[in-house]
């Protein structure tokens, strides 16, 4: 004796569809928390002479289609000047150092990881 069962169907995709969407918002609160760690960690390292630097710097996540991307950046003017290791210059902040931005995120690589892996976990 067979039942028909009208739905099944229409049901599986709402589930994908949520799960695709839980996965979705679980990857993008990932990246934003590895964003936060990252670019705290590059405002220590952030020369700070009148504020301007350390105040222009943004972060941005970025979806495209499936793809999601992070940045961060700094929005003034001679920020690449400052972050250049090639160009000598003595700072007033003492935990400041060149290549600041980039620093930041190789420091902190292992809580970054670490707080992906637990964002990512069901």
């Amino acid at each position: 004796m067979g039942v028909k069962i009208k739905g099944v169907r229409q049901a599986q995709q709402n589930l994908n569809a949520l799960i695709g969407d839980i996965q979705g918002r679980k990857a993008a609160r990932a990246i934003q928390s590895a964003l936060i760690i990252g670019s705290s960690q590059a405002s220590l390292y952030t020369p700070i002479d009148t504020n301007t630097l350390i105040n222009s710097q943004f972060r941005e996540l970025n979806a495209n289609g499936t793809r999601l991307t992070g940045r961060v950046g700094y929005s003034a003017n001679y920020a690449a000047y400052v972050h250049d290791p090639n160009i000598p210059q003595n700072f007033r902040r003492s935990t400041a150092q060149k290549e600041f931005l980039t620093k930041g995120f190789e420091d902190t690589r292992d809580v970054i990881d670490r707080t992906i892996k637990k964002e990512m976990e069901l």
